[in-house]
């Protein structure tokens, strides 16, 4: 007997028979079906240092002109184009590189989902939000969002979405901090996040 299989049988003992059905994990500690609460989202994107606009769908230009009025932004391939102003120049991604799509001054997009509870805003590739690629390269991300998209907390979010799409989680804008816990935005992402929530349609 080598010391591996020696290590091995100690450990087999101390553990004592397995059994080959797993135990139930309980799953009803956090149901899903809270009740949703606007106020609460805008503290918590705020706290994260977005910038949270409310206004009408029809307003959601005049927000983007603001933000990023005479620069050029990639868009994915189904964003409403009566949210872009005639002051932006707007270029669909059409499988852009990413050196091309980091030359872009910012991104506008809609979202999938967000949860109140936590500020945390869901992206899940869908024609509206486009690929994961182009909402990190550009320094500023504008997202468009629905009230009818906000639930209360996670649970209800992981209700909402698909497993099987690529989905992108954001809390603010991309942040890290040095070994001094000095904080560093735009390392995995854009430095600037603004939400836009508009009422439902």
């Amino acid at each position: 007997m080598n010391s591996r299989e020696l290590i091995l049988g100690r450990l087999r003992a101390a553990i004592g028979p397995t059994t080959t059905t797993p135990a139930e994990v309980p799953r009803d500690y956090r149901p899903a079906g809270g009740d949703v609460d606007l106020d609460v989202l805008v503290h918590r994107l705020t706290d994260y240092r977005a910038t949270v606009h409310r206004c009408s769908d029809a307003e959601v230009a005049k927000v983007v002109d603001e933000v990023l009025g005479g620069q050029r932004v990639v868009v994915p391939p189904r964003v409403p184009g009566h949210w872009l102003p005639a002051t932006v120049a707007a270029v669909t991604d059409e499988n852009l590189t990413a050196e091309q799509i980091a030359a872009f001054d910012g991104v506008v997009t809609a979202a999938a989902v967000a949860i109140a509870e936590t500020g945390t805003v869901v992206l899940d590739a869908a024609p509206d939000q486009g690929r994961r690629v182009i909402t990190l390269l550009p320094d500023v991300h504008i997202c468009v969002l629905r009230t009818d998209q906000v639930v209360a907390g996670a649970p209800d979010a992981i209700a909402r979405l698909d497993p099987n799409r690529p989905l992108t989680w954001i809390s603010g804008p991309s942040a890290t901090s040095d070994i001094e816990l000095n904080r560093v935005e735009g390392v995995h992402g854009p430095r600037r996040l603004h939400v836009v929530i508009v009422p439902r349609p």
